[in-house]
């Protein structure tokens, strides 16, 4: 027999609705939840990035307002929204600048999943959503990029959408598809629009999703041991909520900086010139946040094996609950796996800055260099470390390590 609605406590206007949408039952929920007591401010990402995607949507719906995704007017209206839009440039620029805030928060949340184990059971359905939301939120990225129809965007849309043309039998059939037609033109440009809008609402989506599988299990800490007790837990609201808000001022501070002081410093200055398909650029290069990869990319002199290696570099990360099978989740307790960590967060940085460096002498053979460490952390180092790694011993619960450090 299905339980019949209640209105939980609640009177007058409030026990209405309740007993027709549970939602304040359900507010409450959300500020008793129990989480680990020991959330260190590295747990502040995901709600930073949440922030961040809503500004994104909400600018980009204003700007999607007075934008022309048609070849001859794009640019100019791109240029009418800074100009005359009543405070079009200031919208514009949060959401150029917002983008790369967004995979700013993102690198930062993923970093920290790969130190503290936040992949491992029983959480890797949380991780796979998280990764799949990473992969939307480079699509969505990329598409936006093409929109300015700039110099930067034409050419960026013509070689990233080639690439497809190295997979055997159908790379052209797909590269025809995204084009629209036999170049890139009007077609692809309304194509790319379409799907920059819509793919927002497609992360959200899959957010919702992340967000109902990460309270199943409840979320990691720094301590990698699992809940054991209510003397492990304490209240998301106040003291989570308290310690997102001091996160979110540091995070406005640094995008303000960006949108006020420097807009400019995160994009290309060729993307201030029309597309022109008669010249190309000097030197094409995506923004900052796809540079890592695109050095792996050029790093290979195969088409097919630099485009493999390039999407491998994420799709990998859907394999780390099965490469990493060490009994210790957080990277505290493993002096090792420390060390190479950060050589790896270090390789990764690098790999960024030879992205946006030509494709030629010792930039090339760094760049197979990095690229070689990038795999072997994944399918060497870690499978190794795995079984042969000495970890330091982990307190029997969350309570126990902080009673420990006092006696210390």
């Amino acid at each position: 027999m299905a339980k019949k609605p209640s209105t939980n406590g609640y009177t007058g206007i409030a026990g209405w609705i309740e007993y027709r949408l549970p939602i304040f039952s359900f507010l409450k929920h959300q500020g008793e939840y129990q989480t680990p007591k020991n959330l260190s401010y590295m747990w502040s990402f995901g709600s930073l990035a949440g922030i961040a995607l809503m500004i994104q949507i909400v600018t980009g719906i204003v700007l999607a307002m007075h934008y022309t995704p048609h070849v001859a007017h794009a640019f100019d209206s791109v240029e009418r929204i800074m100009r005359d839009v009543q405070f079009g440039w200031l919208i514009r620029y949060t959401h150029a600048a917002g983008a790369s805030m967004f995979f700013v928060v993102t690198y930062a949340h993923i970093c920290r999943g790969l130190f503290y184990g936040s992949y491992k059971s029983p959480r890797e359905l949380v991780w796979f959503l998280g990764i799949a939301i990473f992969l939307t939120m480079m699509a969505t990225a990329f598409m936006g990029y093409v929109l300015p129809w700039g110099q930067m965007s034409f050419w960026g849309a013509t070689v990233i959408t080639n690439l497809f043309s190295a997979i055997p039998g159908i790379g052209q059939n797909i590269v025809t598809w995204l084009w629209g037609g036999f170049s890139v033109d009007n077609a692809t440009l309304n194509r790319f629009f379409s799907l920059h809008y819509l793919l927002p609402f497609v992360i959200v989506g899959l957010v919702g999703v992340h967000l109902v599988a990460l309270h199943i299990h409840g979320s990691s800490n720094p301590t990698g041991v699992e809940v054991k007790t209510e003397k492990d837990t304490i209240p998301f609201h106040p003291y989570y909520t308290i310690k997102d808000f001091v996160g979110f001022g540091f995070f406005f501070l640094l995008f303000a900086y960006f949108i006020f002081f420097d807009p400019n410093r995160l994009g290309h200055p060729d993307n201030y010139t029309p597309a022109n398909p008669m010249v190309t650029p000097a030197h094409i290069v995506p923004e900052w946040y796809f540079l890592p990869f695109y050095a792996i990319l050029r790093a290979v002199p195969s088409k097919l094996g630099g485009v493999t290696l390039m999407f491998g570099s994420i799709l990998i990360l859907f394999a780390l609950p099965w490469l990493d099978r060490a009994k210790v989740r957080s990277g505290t307790y493993r002096p090792l796996f420390k060390k190479f960590y950060w050589v790896f967060v270090a390789n990764a940085v690098l790999l960024g800055y030879l992205g946006g460096k030509p494709a030629e002498g010792l930039y090339v053979i760094l760049a197979r260099f990095a690229t070689l460490y990038y795999f072997s952390y994944f399918l060497i180092i870690l499978p190794y470390l795995s079984k042969n790694e000495k970890t330091l011993p982990q307190p029997e619960s969350i309570s126990a390590h902080y009673k420990n450090k006092k006696k210390k």
